[in-house]
């Protein structure tokens, strides 16, 4: 079973930024997903580690940047212009298949991690 650990959530005001990391071994199609309190969870951002193909949700683009260490088998999401809506828990995500499309939808992902919360303030 492919093992997924998030880390990096917190609390950040309003503009500020966060970095979340996912160690992640092996998964060649990773992402992330979000889920505010009460609300389903969402798309935010895909990578193909192979060739560092990227998607990205209308809600976050040009804020949020996911990226990929295959040195260290570690998954980045970098968050910037955090705002409050953004706040929720965040998943790390991979597809089963090396060379899966960046879906965003979260049923058609194979492994999550448990989450990091990501809290934004006004």
């Amino acid at each position: 079973q492919v093992q997924l650990v998030e880390s990096g959530g917190g609390l950040v005001q309003a503009g500020g930024s966060l970095r979340l990391s996912c160690a992640a071994s092996g998964p060649n199609v990773m992402g992330w997903f979000r889920q505010a309190p009460g609300k389903e969870r969402e798309f935010a951002a895909a990578i193909r580690r192979t060739d560092s193909s990227t998607r990205y949700a209308d809600s976050v683009k040009g804020r949020f940047t996911i990226s990929t260490d295959n040195a260290k088998n570690t998954v980045y999401l970098q968050m910037n212009s955090l705002k409050v809506e953004d706040t929720g828990v965040y998943y790390c995500a991979a597809r089963r298949r090396q060379f899966s499309r960046l879906t965003t939808t979260y049923v058609d992902w194979d492994y999550w991690g448990q989450g990091t919360q990501v809290t934004v303030s006004s």
